[in-house]
């Protein structure tokens, strides 16, 4: 055995060992790597001239526009959940079809689907089902171990529905992973892989999982009647209301994931409307004068919008310079004017106590992403300092079934990391090292990060480190045992290997909307 396996074995035993012993995870993926590589120098067995690249690497990571996406898809996420918008969802949709139990655990999963597309944030998610929906499951008669597996696999959905932050950071590691698998191939020109390529890619997936889980709890639940049907009759919701308090979401929805699919904004601008959409919605929700301001902003909006496709709409140049027509004028007067007012709404967010949380904690949720990033990638220098790249290159190519072989060997050690680390990491280690090898083959760069993106969704749920465990068990009563959601899990991260079976049995669920929308 080679001084190079041994000394990545090492490194491999001494990353796992801090993650399990309770070290921060940004110490103990960049700082275990680096105290290896240290000895193994002084061993003569590593050049430090790799850690040169360390402030390239990181100056390229802070610079790249594509990865402004996640912060400002993390403050659209937690204002929705802030604004109590998605609470209202929830309460509305259980009310409409709760009078049984398997209308209510339905519920659970539409809402779920909704609020996934619309925020994202696992454990803002997963504490508002739990807080709302499983003591009326429970009341309802639904046994705790349904109960329980529903909320957490629901919760999780926001990690494949698009717009997803898992997909965004695959689509930076896919997209670099593809263009060197097509270099070392001789193709210096290939077609990029882009974010709106994975959203599009992960839509019907996403939807799949969704149908497979209501199937599972109507299957569960046929004929179940509710105790409390009578009190439920008794407050059916009103169409209007119903409508009012779910199109704010779906406006949302539509204007951010519809104008990324249809090829008019980029994920970054999208998350900008998405951002502006939140606060417009928080702004509604206090009602009176913010109430009014938002729906002026949002209507204005429409106008605008409706001015741009009629042509009436933009800027006009001479010469270099803007010509200051009417339409020009009528432009700018009418842009600055939805400008005011979506200050003004967000200063009446800002008063009502919702958008200094909201930017703290998203600033603490992306300085931790980020810092895995820059982690990550000081781990994937060492390992490429040890050779790996070419130990895991001879590896894979010497399996037997070729790509599909090195395809089912990738997917079965992500599964694996999933018990132990969180998404980002995983992105951040398996995907340079393993994607420019696989995608040199004739797989599709597309399907191969959906695939990845619902592996790693079983990683929220799978023990002992499932962050949605960790999350349900913050609200769930002391009746609930934390092997009971153990238990509960089980049937769900089934049916996620089975969607994720039926997407590698059939690529088309996950190639068939990017090619007819790109």
């Amino acid at each position: 055995m080679s001084a190079d396996i041994l000394w990545l074995v090492f490194m491999a035993m001494a990353v796992f060992a801090c993650i399990l012993s309770g070290v921060p995870v940004l110490l103990a993926i960049a700082g275990a790597p680096a105290l290896v590589a240290l000895l193994a120098a002084a061993c003569g067995d590593f050049d430090l001239l790799f850690f040169q690249a360390v402030p390239q690497r990181v100056f390229g990571i802070m610079s790249n526009p594509l990865l402004l996406a996640v912060p400002l898809f993390i403050l659209m996420g937690l204002l929705i959940e802030k604004s109590g918008q998605a609470e209202k969802m929830l309460k509305s949709m259980s009310a409409a079809l709760g009078g049984n139990q398997a209308g209510l655990a339905l519920s659970v999963v539409l809402v779920s689907a909704l609020i996934a597309a619309s925020t994202g944030i696992i454990g803002a998610t997963i504490v508002m089902l739990g807080t709302i929906t499983l003591p009326a499951l429970l009341a309802a008669g639904v046994n705790k171990h349904l109960s329980s597996g529903l909320i957490c696999a629901s919760g999780t959905l926001g990690q494949i529905i698009p717009p997803s932050i898992v997909l965004i950071l695959l689509g930076d590691q896919i997209s670099n992973a593809y263009f060197e698998a097509q270099q070392e191939a001789g193709n210096f020109a290939p077609d990029p892989v882009t974010v709106g390529d994975l959203f599009a890619g992960a839509l019907l997936p996403g939807l799949l999982l969704v149908v497979l889980y209501g199937a599972y709890v109507l299957l569960r639940l046929r004929g179940a009647a509710t105790p409390g049907q009578q009190a439920v009759a008794r407050r059916q919701v009103p169409a209007l209301e119903l409508i009012g308090n779910i199109a704010p979401t779906l406006g949302l929805i539509v204007a951010v994931l519809g104008s990324i699919l249809v090829g008019i904004a980029t994920p970054t601008e999208a998350a900008s409307v998405g951002v502006a959409g939140a606060i417009l919605i928080a702004a509604a929700g206090l009602g009176g004068r913010a109430a009014r301001l938002a729906i002026a902003c949002a209507g204005l909006a429409v106008v605008l919008l409706l001015l741009r496709r009629a042509g009436g709409f933009g800027l006009e140049f001479s010469g270099g310079h803007i010509d200051f027509s009417a339409a020009t004028v009528l432009s700018l007067v009418l842009t600055g004017s939805a400008f005011a007012l979506l200050l003004a709404a967000s200063g009446a967010v800002l008063r009502g106590g919702m958008l200094l949380p909201a930017l703290r904690e998203t600033v603490t949720i992306t300085g931790m992403i980020f810092g895995i990033v820059i982690a990550a990638s000081i781990l994937s220098l060492v390992f490429r300092g040890f050779n790996g790249d070419e130990l895991v290159a001879d590896l894979l190519q010497s399996l037997p079934g070729g790509a599909w072989g090195m395809l089912v060997l990738t997917m079965l050690v992500i599964f694996l990391l999933g018990f132990i680390l969180e998404f980002v990491e995983i992105i951040f280690i398996v995907v340079p090292i393993v994607g420019p090898i696989i995608l040199q083959s004739d797989i599709s760069p597309v399907w191969f990060a959906v695939l990845i993106a619902m592996n790693l969704q079983t990683s929220f749920l799978t023990p002992p480190f499932g962050f949605a465990l960790f999350y349900f068990r913050s609200v769930a009563p002391a009746e609930i045992r934390t092997t009971d959601i153990y238990v509960a899990v089980i049937p769900f991260v089934a049916i996620q290997l089975l969607a994720l079976g039926l997407v590698a049995a059939f690529p088309a669920l996950a190639t068939l909307l990017p090619e007819v929308l790109f």
